[in-house]
């Protein structure tokens, strides 16, 4: 078997610890690892697989002979290796939001629209699309072929982990913080929530755009009509903030094209790839963050009719935005990438 040389931009994130697992658990056939990070990780000794690498910084050398880099950090760093990744030969799963809506940069969920992986022969930047879009279209991508899906109203659940480690670290320090005032976590000054997280839900996560929305519901919107090949697409998002540390969960209500019924809806859903069918309320079977934490699968329930509308459904979904929604999805891409090289 082949194997690929490969570069982790922002290895000591949480995304990019997380790919690290990926890979790891996968199989993923790694010839070479690089790992990089910023000024203050450098040194560092990350494992995988049972040997131990050093965490590195970047320069215009770093990404020469890699096959892929994966990229694990923000929109600025992305912007500023992007150019350099690409001469380099190697190809850039990006993570960032930064070439998402590019026309010529494919916006890529493994089970959906694989096909859109290899319009620049697999070669270039391939984006991530945003964890909450991946979660909701791979939670009802069966239902839109089933029939056109029209409109999406959805309102999100989102955990502290989707701000990465800063968020993740901010929430066990709220935590510790109510259970003992003797507490003293090691990363406990940098609030990355605009409020208080444990016991508060916070209505608003991105930056606030003109007409009320943000750029995190913005988000939902133009993906979701570029990966699903549907302009038209109508969205109305609400993303929420909840002191919950791993998993993001949707309240997800559409409309289709036609009528579809609810019990069709539920066996396309149980069939469809990534998706984990988790639908009987009457026995306490629903998806729950806890559930669908550390878990590959999006888990869907609470499928039912919506009765303000003809064609309407409504369901709720959970899923590890760490894991499908950042991680997974991008080895899933490299994956999809080396099967149609063979």
């Amino acid at each position: 078997m082949k194997k690929y040389r490969i570069g982790i931009l922002g290895a000591t994130g949480a995304v990019g610890r997380e790919i690290l697992k990926v890979l790891s658990e996968r199989n993923f056939p790694v010839e070479k690892l690089k790992l990089f990070a910023s000024e203050k990780s450098k040194g560092k000794r990350v494992v995988f697989n049972k040997k131990s690498y050093e965490v590195g910084t970047v320069d215009k050398d770093s990404f020469c002979g890699l096959d892929f880099v994966f990229g694990a950090v923000k929109n600025d760093i992305a912007k500023l290796y992007a150019d350099d990744i690409v001469k380099s030969g190697a190809t850039f799963i990006d993570n960032s939001s930064e070439y998402r809506l590019f026309g010529n940069v494919p916006l890529v969920i493994p089970e959906i629209n694989p096909d859109d992986a290899l319009l620049n022969g697999g070669k270039g930047i391939i984006s991530n699309p945003n964890c909450s879009t991946i979660i909701i279209l791979t939670a009802i991508n069966s239902i839109n072929k089933i029939s056109k899906i029209l409109k999406i109203i959805v309102s999100t659940y989102q955990a502290a982990s989707g701000m990465g480690q800063s968020g993740l670290d901010r929430l066990g320090y709220e935590a510790r913080l109510y259970n003992s005032v003797n507490a003293a976590p090691p990363n406990n000054g940098k609030n990355v929530f605009p409020e208080q997280l444990i016991f508060n839900v916070i209505p608003s996560i991105g930056r606030p755009l003109a007409g009320g929305y943000t750029s995190e519901e913005a988000k939902l919107t133009y993906e979701a009509r570029k990966i699903l090949h549907n302009d038209d697409l109508k969205v109305s998002a609400t993303c929420v903030r909840v002191p919950v540390f791993r998993s993001h969960s949707m309240s997800v209500n559409i409309v289709t094209e036609n009528h579809i019924d609810v019990n069709e809806a539920k066996l396309a859903i149980k069939n469809a790839g990534g998706c984990v069918l988790s639908d009987d309320i009457f026995n306490g079977v629903f998806p729950t963050p806890l559930k669908s934490s550390d878990k590959d699968a999006v888990y869907v329930g609470r499928i039912r009719e919506d009765p303000t509308d003809k064609n309407g459904i409504a369901l709720w979904c959970s899923g590890d935005q760490l894991r499908k929604g950042a991680a997974l999805n991008a080895v899933q891409i490299a994956e999809l990438l080396i099967k149609n090289s063979k």
